[in-house]
C-alpha cells in the first residue's frame, strides 16, 4: 500500500482528481485529495489574506493530519510551487514527488516568473478590480478539454487568490533534489504558461545541476492536455503507481 497526498492547480479543487482517487483507492491505496484554502468547496474562505503560504500550510497540515509517511505527493501546475516547499521542509516525508505539467520553479522565483507580461498584466489587473484580489478562471478549453469534460470543469472552477502569484518562493534546491522527482509533460495540447518549464526541466544544469542530482528526476510525456486527471486518468494514474513502486 501507498500514501498518495494530490493537490490541485489554480481554480480548482479537489474534485477534480475524482476519478484518479477513484483507481487509486480501489488498488487498495491512501489517498487524500487536498483543497486549498479560497477555492472549490473552500471558496467562502476567499480573502486578500490568503498567500502562498496559506496554501503551503494547507499541505503541509494536511500531510500531519493524515499522518503519512514515504508519501507520493502529486501536484499540479501553480501547486508545482507548493510541491517544492513542501519537499524543501519535510523532505524526509517524501518517497517521490510528482509534478503533473506544473510549476518547477528556481530559488527566489514566484508562480509569475516564468508568466509572459501580458499574462501578468491581465492577471494582476483582475485581481485588484475584483473585491477579494482574485483572479478569474479561463475557460477549460485552454486545457485541452471538450464536451461534457470542459463543461464539468467550468462548473465548478473558482477565482483564484491572487496574493499567491507574486509570491516568491526560497528553498535550497540541494534539499528538494533529495527526495525523487517525475515531471510529467501534457503535450496536446501544450497550455502557454509552462513552456518555459518544458523547456528547463529538459536542462542538465537546473538548480545548479541539482535537477538531476540527489534522488534523481525523469520527464514523461503525455499526449493530452493540462488536466491529465481529467482527460486522461486512467494513464496518470498508471503512471503515480509507477512513481509509487508499483
Amino acid at each position: 500500500m501507498a500514501n498518495f497526498v494530490l493537490v490541485h492547480g489554480a481554480w480548482h479543487g479537489a474534485w477534480c482528481w475524482r476519478h484518479v482517487v477513484q483507481a487509486l483507492s480501489a488498488r487498495g491505496h491512501r489517498v487524500a485529495a487536498v483543497t486549498l484554502t479560497g477555492v472549490g468547496e473552500r471558496m467562502h474562505l476567499m480573502s486578500p489574506a490568503i498567500t502562498l503560504e496559506t496554501h503551503i500550510a494547507d499541505v503541509i497540515n494536511a500531510i500531519e493530519a493524515e499522518e503519512m509517511q514515504e508519501l507520493v505527493l502529486v501536484v499540479h501546475s501553480y501547486a508545482g510551487m507548493i510541491g517544492t516547499a513542501v519537499a524543501d521542509r519535510m523532505p524526509g516525508r517524501l518517497a517521490h514527488l510528482v509534478y503533473v505539467d506544473a510549476v518547477v520553479p528556481k530559488p527566489g522565483e514566484s508562480w509569475s516568473s516564468t508568466h509572459s507580461s501580458a499574462t501578468r498584466e491581465a492577471r494582476l489587473a483582475a485581481a485588484a478590480a475584483s473585491p477579494d484580489f482574485s483572479f478569474p478562471p479561463p475557460d477549460p478549453s485552454v486545457f485541452g478539454l471538450d464536451g461534457e469534460d470542459r463543461a464539468w470543469v467550468m462548473r465548478r472552477q473558482t477565482p483564484h487568490p491572487g496574493h499567491t502569484y507574486q509570491a516568491v518562493l526560497q528553498f535550497d534546491a540541494q534539499r528538494v533534489a533529495q527526495v525523487p522527482r517525475t515531471f510529467i509533460n501534457c503535450v496536446v495540447p501544450p497550455l502557454g504558461t509552462i513552456d518555459a518549464v518544458r523547456q528547463r526541466v529538459a536542462d542538465k544544469g537546473l538548480w545548479g545541476g541539482a535537477w538531476l542530482a540527489g534522488g534523481g528526476a525523469r520527464v514523461i510525456e503525455m499526449q493530452t492536455g493540462h488536466d491529465p486527471m481529467i482527460s486522461a486518468p486512467t494513464e496518470l494514474t498508471r503512471i503515480l503507481l509507477e512513481c509509487a513502486g508499483g
